[in-house]
């Protein structure tokens, strides 16, 4: 049996264990096309092929750059690692400053890009660009080469015995991928990883998710992303037909037709997809609006393993039945497992998504670690909700005396490229300092807490976390995004980004007289009902940790703006920035 200890171990692994029919599939003019496991390596083979004829040698660097995932991205991957080169994939909604920076500071020779919004950029920066060789494309665009010209140079095969004797070169330790952090503050930074950091991640966090052989998933999380790419892979190695989604407006189409069993998610996909429920729920009348309602109550006290006891489990039986069956439904009726990951999951759609009998198992790690350290198993009683799970075999998690996560295994990143210096400020006698603030409870559960750097101090001496408190904000249906701010000053404070749908919905209902989002935010009787959300969620804080004073913004708070990084965690020195009238309105500047 072929085992795998290299990246592009896994196709071949796949096809002499499983050999699927339908192994990458993606969407094109209404069709799903399929490519079988034989398809994909020969596919690969011919990339390996083509490239080698463009120049490329070990070490080099070639960029990948798609808007979505698709079956090429996967292809084009094996076919650079098989040659010892590495593939550097990229953000595509990153500013055109960084993808010139990036595409330098990695030297890349060649790029990949999947359609002409990507492309434009490229273009843009394309005088500025040392080392960029040159740009093929997965659509078929008029002004770049098609990808397929690269296969068409490597249908030839009689170099073939070059790429086998490059692929038996390649160690599992050397260098597979540079991956460039979205970093809340500064320039990314080139996360080096090698082989081996991210097949022992793979093979250790297999034994964690249920995937049955034969059983298909949707993917649509950015593959740029260690996330969903480490995922991608795990998949493979475990005999997953991989249908890619046509991207995030299509996502409830594509899990009707596709009806996958698993998919990964972040928190915020969650959110909107239970807020959608809910606003349906609310739109019922009579007895169906109350059973409805009945059933979301319930499902909000859910706890695993029947803990609640035999009366709330016997009321939840009957719940699934008349209520939850159709938010089955809805999500293509097979889905039985979702894994989040990327941010902070808030307890209440842990639980009533694990109601609902779509348990979401929560992970912990970030892409110097490959990702995972941590991650929740719905068997042998492996789900604490609140928790990440328990960390995943080979990886030692221990916590400093600050309360900071230091994590110590195969997963751990060969360094920032090109930064020594950052590399040694993260790690220390072989722990990766991962700058959260968590704990390891009694019974081996990790739980997220804060992040170092973002805890702060009032001008009283006393500590706040703000994601503790921002997780907690967000569970209101009226605040989408807030930051929570005071560092040096007398109390907290917010900047919140209504949920401007639900808020309009709420101010038609209430008659009062809306305008546009800058009006919206400055109407009285908005600010009173938000006012409401606020205290109610101040409850569960201590005194010197509410939240006194917010402000609301009239802006909706996104990746191109500014406000969020790609994986939409909050860059807090630009909203504070964007937003510093409102600040020092607060705090009487």
């Amino acid at each position: 049996m072929q085992t795998v200890t290299r990246l592009f171990d896994f196709p071949y692994y796949q096809k002499e264990k499983f050999n699927l029919e339908h192994a990458l599939v993606t969407k094109k003019d209404g069709k799903w096309i399929s490519t079988s496991t034989q398809e994909y390596i020969d596919k690969a083979n011919a990339i390996s092929r083509g490239l080698l004829r463009l120049g490329v040698k070990p070490n080099d660097k070639v960029a990948i750059i798609s808007m979505t995932n698709r079956t090429e991205w996967n292809i084009c991957d094996i076919g650079i690692l098989q040659l010892g080169a590495q593939n550097v994939p990229i953000y595509p909604t990153i500013s055109e400053e960084d993808y010139e920076y990036v595409l330098n500071h990695s030297e890349a020779k060649y790029c990949f890009v999947s359609c002409d919004e990507v492309l434009q950029k490229v273009l843009s920066i394309s005088g500025k660009l040392k080392k960029l060789n040159d740009v093929f494309s997965f659509d078929e665009l008029s002004n770049c080469n098609h990808w397929s010209e690269v296969l068409e140079k490597g249908k030839d095969t009689s170099n073939q015995d070059k790429v086998e004797s490059l692929k038996a070169a390649v160690k599992p330790e050397q260098l597979a991928t540079l991956i460039y952090t979205s970093g809340t503050t500064g320039r990314p930074k080139g996360v080096m990883l090698s082989h081996n950091n991210i097949v022992s991640n793979v093979i250790a966090s297999k034994v964690r998710v249920p995937f049955d052989e034969g059983s298909s998933a949707l993917s649509f999380l950015p593959v740029c992303h260690i996330f969903e790419r480490m995922i991608l892979y795990l998949y493979q190695y475990c005999g997953i037909q991989i249908y890619f989604a046509e991207g995030l407006d299509k996502i409830s189409d594509n899990l009707k037709e596709v009806k996958p069993e698993v998919m990964t998610v972040v928190p915020r996909l969650l959110e909107k997809v239970y807020d959608s429920i809910i606003a349906k729920g609310s739109a019922l009348t009579g007895i169906k609006k109350k059973l409805f309602f009945w059933a979301v109550e319930l499902g909000l006290k859910f706890e695993p393993y029947g803990k609640n006891g035999w009366l709330y489990e016997k009321k939840l039986g009957l719940a699934r039945k008349l209520i939850f069956s159709k938010w089955q439904e809805g999500l293509g009726g097979n889905l039985s497992t979702m894994v989040s990951g990327s941010a902070a999951l808030q307890p209440r759609l842990s639980r009533i998504f694990g109601a609902a009998g779509i348990p979401v198992m929560e992970g912990y790690g970030l892409t110097e670690t490959s990702p995972v350290i941590s991650v929740s198993q719905e068997k042998n009683g492996g789900w604490k909700i609140g928790c990440v799970g328990r960390v995943i075999d080979n990886v030692e998690v221990k916590i400093a005396d600050d309360g900071e996560i230091l994590c110590k295994g195969p997963n751990v990143m060969m360094g920032y490229y090109k930064d020594p210096e950052k590399t040694a400020e993260v790690i220390k006698d072989g722990y990766f300092h991962t700058g959260d603030i968590g704990i390891i409870d009694k019974d081996g559960f990790l739980k997220i807490t804060d992040r170092k750097k973002e805890m702060f101090k009032t001008s009283g001496g006393k500590y706040v976390a703000p994601q503790l408190l921002e997780n907690r904000f967000k569970q209101s249906r009226f605040i989408e995004q807030i930051m929570v701010v005071g560092e040096g000053e007398k109390m907290p404070a917010a900047l919140i980004q209504p949920n401007f749908e639900f808020l309009y919905d709420w101010a038609a209902k209430h008659n009062i007289t809306t305008g546009e989002n800058s009006d919206i935010v400055l109407n009285e009787k908005v600010i009173a009902r938000i006012q409401e959300e606020v205290d109610m969620a101040n409850e569960d804080f201590a005194k010197w940790e509410k939240v006194k004073q917010f402000r609301l913004t009239p802006d909706v708070w996104t990746i191109d703006e500014g406000h969020l990084t790609p994986t939409m965690k909050l860059r807090r020195k630009i909203v504070k920035e964007k937003y510093i009238d409102l600040y020092n309105d607060i705090y009487g500047y």
